[in-house]
């Protein structure tokens, strides 16, 4: 199986599955001599693990990383840094009703077909919870880069948005309640909304804004690794991620020149930022601003129709421990990869 790395020179490679014994990763290209905040690291994956409040799975795994290399007396060494995460929770028996059937929406069919087998136990390598090694790679990423700070949060829920500009947020109340949104009255209403979908065994979508502060000047490189085509990929390989918009977005589609153009300062700032701090696949020292979409987790305790192996429609109910909402614990993921593309052109750039 291709595709299970990401990255240049800061590379991450992961491995594993959701009912394994463990999954894990193995960080290439960090540099060497770097102090490394065990605590931070750790407290990235508490944002990101199951069951940490109501309207999450309740699957409980500690999510306990242990490094095995690239580290020494606290610094990294430059060599391959490798890790895992062992799972402690994992119940495969809530899935073998699914053995020969294809979940609507799921990776289960296109998985079998592409490889002529799959692990159907939590949907094996294609769970999210592969993403907590990713999480693991970006909270070291965020010590590489030091001075760059990375903010996501939950800007909608369904139908309930949060209206207000990032300029106007303050970030500091992000972690203050179980949805990550940063508007006290806005979190209430969008908590309310996923316990009311979940008691119908439903779920629901949304949306993570993300912003990068104190980004330096030049990194992307032009035509095809511009630097939001890369935050692009990032955030799409994000399980449940269906949309990726940067700066104006779609919003620019139905502008003039003369509206969208951000103008100049003297000190080469701009007097706008609807750029959302890229130009040319460049970024100009601006803040960078983008929002990705997830779709609802496919997961539903509702019956449905469904597809067996032996291509029969079938009826099925989902059963488990899933997500109503998969945005609040994405939020530490959507930084994580912000922080994995933005290290390796960090140090792309310093190659020149």
């Amino acid at each position: 199986m291709a595709g299970n790395s990401f990255g240049n020179l800061f590379k991450l490679t992961t491995f594993g599955e959701s009912h394994g014994v463990a999954i894990g990763g193995i960080i290439d290209g960090c540099p060497p001599g770097l102090d490394v905040d065990f605590d931070a690291i750790q407290q990235e994956l508490n944002r990101r693990k199951p069951g940490q409040s109501e309207i999450v799975t309740q699957r409980k795994e500690p999510d306990t990383v242990e490094f095995l290399s690239g580290i020494f007396e606290g610094k990294t060494t430059g060599t391959p840094i490798g890790f895992t995460i062992k799972n402690a929770n994992q119940k495969s028996k809530d899935y073998s009703h699914i053995k020969d059937v294809y979940r609507p929406s799921h990776a289960d069919y296109t998985y079998d077909q592409k490889y002529g087998t799959r692990d159907y136990r939590g949907g094996g390598r294609s769970s999210a919870r592969e993403t907590a090694s990713r999480v693991v790679a970006g909270a070291l990423a965020k010590q590489v880069l030091k001075s760059v700070k990375i903010h996501a949060y939950t800007s909608s829920v369904g139908n309930i948005f949060l209206e207000k500009p990032y300029q106007d947020l303050d970030f500091s109340k992000i972690e203050s309640n179980a949805i990550r949104c940063p508007d006290s009255e806005t979190a209430e209403r969008m908590i309310d909304k996923i316990k009311a979908i979940r008691k119908e065994g439903n779920t629901i979508g949304g949306t993570i804004t993300c912003v990068l502060q104190n980004v330096p000047i030049g990194l992307g490189e032009p035509v095809f690794d511009k630097l939001h085509a890369e935050l692009g990929k990032a955030m799409l390989s994000i399980n449940a991620v269906k949309g990726f918009e940067y700066g104006s977005g779609f919003c620019g589609a139905r502008m003039t020149g003369t509206e969208h153009n951000d103008l100049f300062n003297v000190d080469g700032s701009t007097k706008t930022n609807l750029s959302g701090g890229i130009q040319g696949g460049i970024s100009n020292g601006m803040d960078i601003y983008f929002r990705v979409a997830f779709k609802p987790v496919a997961t539903v305790i509702q019956k449905q129709e469904a597809l067996n192996s032996r291509g029969e429609l079938v009826d099925m109910q989902g059963k488990g421990r899933h997500d109503p909402c998969v945005v609040p614990r994405a939020v530490p993921i959507v930084e994580a990869m912000a922080a994995l593309v933005l290290a390796d052109y960090f140090l792309l750039n310093k190659a020149y």
